[in-house]
């Protein structure tokens, strides 16, 4: 029987799961790490700390499991995306900590370069705006703006990756650099139409190629993990950046089905097959996933604060213990929350606003407010985000018919039925939410032989519960109201 071992390296945690050729998780691990804040708008985190977290993740599944690194026939990693490291190629040792996703500190360069006019040339290259979020202008900063990195880039020294290819050397002691086509799609510096790194691109963002990683397929062969760590040289055979790989899991592999993952953010994604749709609305296109070096499509709208605000509301302002207090809040207060808005634009505005500068607002505060509807508002502010995001799909074309979603938060039935409800199209939830770990195995299966091809590994899905829309029409329209006078605020102060 096969066994499958994903590596799933999000922004605030490491998790590892072992799962069998059926899909079914026979054992999980997960680990919190430290977020690092440098400044206003910064974000950071240790590659020593996320590596770690990996290894201790990935060795305590598989004991819990009672399977040792023999056992198992192939490692399928997916990992936050845009985030971006460098590393000295001799030692693998990191130069600086990672430049996570969040992290707006290249806001200016961004304003710099639309300024010039560049905008346009990167989106038709790219299918990407111009946003701190993505890797070219973090990689550009650290090249720059720390002494002595440039030179050593030129000179062959240094190693640039996001998470995946991190991980990829570190497994394998450093003899594969590599990354896939869904992650190489988010760095800003790809030509998602010729497949290939872009040489105008980095001259402009001065990047030398020789700190890049080669570009494979979604599923394909990344080597093989050195046997100091679990025991038995395993081949690593599926890469996808956690979106993608949440798509794949998600069973999405006909155009226009879609799927919205709820983690640190939330990042809604349909599939396009071979077509590459431009949007017009704000939204972003990418590679779903890469097979036999032909790419599957997908337009995305992302946001940039879901289940981070949550954790805001526990670690921060301690209105809550524990996540799973927020269902039982929110239903006590209901929607409207006595007109309470939350815009959790802590690092800016994603998609359809694309505002860097934006920060996070409350408002329609009064001396009735109640812990229980701030705590309402903030689930709903996730859904609203999402109303926006399938607008935004509409106006593109990519009528939403049914939402798949997934990650940490889906648990709570109070906030699926929010999203069905504020977004007035039907939700379905499946019984594994922790999809993005999922797809990594599929890819991995199919990698490893174990799945004939990535449809047939698509019948792995089931469905947990559906939400259907209950809200009237009219109250949903005036809630949204109310939510779009936050958003301007937000945005115009």
């Amino acid at each position: 029987m096969g066994r499958i071992l994903a590596i799933d390296q999000g922004t605030s945690s490491s998790r590892a799961i072992v799962f069998d050729e059926r899909g079914t998780a026979l054992a999980v691990a997960q680990r919190e790490f430290d977020q690092i804040f440098p400044r206003d708008g910064w974000v950071e985190h240790d590659p020593e700390q996320i590596f770690a977290t990996v290894l201790d993740t990935a060795r305590h599944a598989l004991a819990n499991a009672g399977l040792t690194g023999s056992d198992i026939d192939a490692i399928g990693i997916t990992n936050q995306r845009e985030t971006t490291l460098l590393w000295e190629a001799a030692s693998g040792t990191p130069v600086h900590n990672a430049i996570v996703w969040q992290d707006r500190r290249t806001a200016a360069r961004c304003e710099t370069i639309r300024s010039a006019g560049m905008a346009p040339l990167i989106s038709a290259r790219t299918g990407l705006v111009v946003d701190p979020y993505f890797s070219s202008t973090k990689l550009s900063w650290l090249l720059h703006e720390v002494p002595g990195l440039a030179k050593r880039a030129g000179r062959g020294e240094l190693k640039f990756g996001t998470v995946d290819s991190f991980l990829v050397s570190r497994l394998t002691k450093g003899r594969v650099h590599a990354t896939d086509a869904t992650n190489a799609s988010r760095t800003q510096l790809f030509d998602i139409e010729r497949e290939a790194w872009d040489e105008e691109l980095l001259r402009y963002f001065e990047v030398p190629p020789e700190v890049l990683p080669r570009v494979l397929d979604s599923v394909d062969d990344y080597g093989v993990t050195d046997a100091e760590w679990f025991g038995a040289e395993i081949p690593i055979r599926g890469v996808a950046g956690d979106q993608q790989a949440a798509l794949v899991g998600q069973g999405c592999f006909a155009p226009g089905m879609t799927k919205s993952t709820y983690g640190t953010g939330c990042f809604v994604m349909t599939n396009t097959g071979s077509a590459r749709v431009s949007s017009r609305s704000g939204l972003l296109t990418t590679v779903g996933y890469r097979i036999g070096g032909r790419p599957t499509f997908a337009v995305e709208g992302s946001i940039f604060v879901a289940g981070a605000a949550v954790k805001w509301l526990r670690d921060r302002v301690r209105l809550i213990d524990s996540a799973s207090a927020t269902e039982a809040m929110a239903e006590a207060v209901g929607y409207d929350a006595g007109g309470v808005y939350v815009v959790p634009a802590f690092t800016g505005l994603g998609a359809p606003h694309w505002r860097a500068d934006a920060r996070g607002l409350i408002c329609g505060l009064t001396l009735d407010t109640s812990a229980e509807q701030i705590v309402a508002a903030t689930l709903s502010s996730v859904a609203y985000q999402t109303a926006e995001l399938l607008d935004a799909l509409a106006r593109d074309g990519a009528q939403v018919t049914t939402l798949r979603v997934d990650g940490g938060m889906v648990v709570n039935d109070w906030l699926c039925q929010c999203i069905a409800d504020l977004a007035g199209a039907p939700v379905e939830r499946p019984v594994v939410t922790e999809t993005t770990a999922l797809g990594a195995a599929m890819l991995a299966a199919v990698g490893a032989g174990l799945v004939p091809t990535i449809d047939a590994a698509g019948a792995l899905w089931q469905q947990d519960r559906a939400f259907a829309p209950a809200l009237d029409a009219t109250e949903r329209a005036r809630l949204a109201r109310g939510w779009q006078a936050a958003v301007a605020r937000t945005l115009h102060g």
